[in-house]
């Protein structure tokens, strides 16, 4: 009986490892969309896919956090577009991009370190 408990706990950190690769992943295509952005949506997909995976883990802040990059930086991403015109919408683009860059590098050095993110 002891090992059946060992080894639903070790399945149970297999899938918590599998979870956390995933976000790790999700982060580096997060990462890659500043080279090609079809890659952004692929990592706002696998974050819906597997939201329900990361259920009351530390990861499920990270999944948050990684969506709300997404969609905040797809807003002011619009605003900068439709304002580039004026000087404004420049600024709005790269202050976007900065900001992304920041999210991604935050959330993936507090995965790194097996922190959640904050609330």
């Amino acid at each position: 009986m002891g090992s059946n408990v060992r080894d639903a706990e070790f399945s149970e950190g297999d899938e918590l490892a599998s979870s956390r690769r995933l976000t790790l992943v999700i982060y580096a295509l997060q990462a890659a969309s500043f080279f090609n952005g079809i890659t952004l949506l692929v990592a706002l997909v696998l974050n819906y896919v597997k939201r329900e995976d990361v259920a009351g883990t530390v990861l499920e802040s990270h999944f948050r956090w990684q969506i709300r990059t997404f969609w905040f930086a797809l807003l002011w991403g619009v605003v900068g577009w439709l304002t580039f015109l004026l000087v404004v919408g420049y600024l709005l683009l790269v202050a976007d991009a900065l900001w992304v860059i920041y999210r991604i590098a935050k959330g993936w050095m507090r995965l790194n370190d097996g922190k959640a993110m904050y609330q």
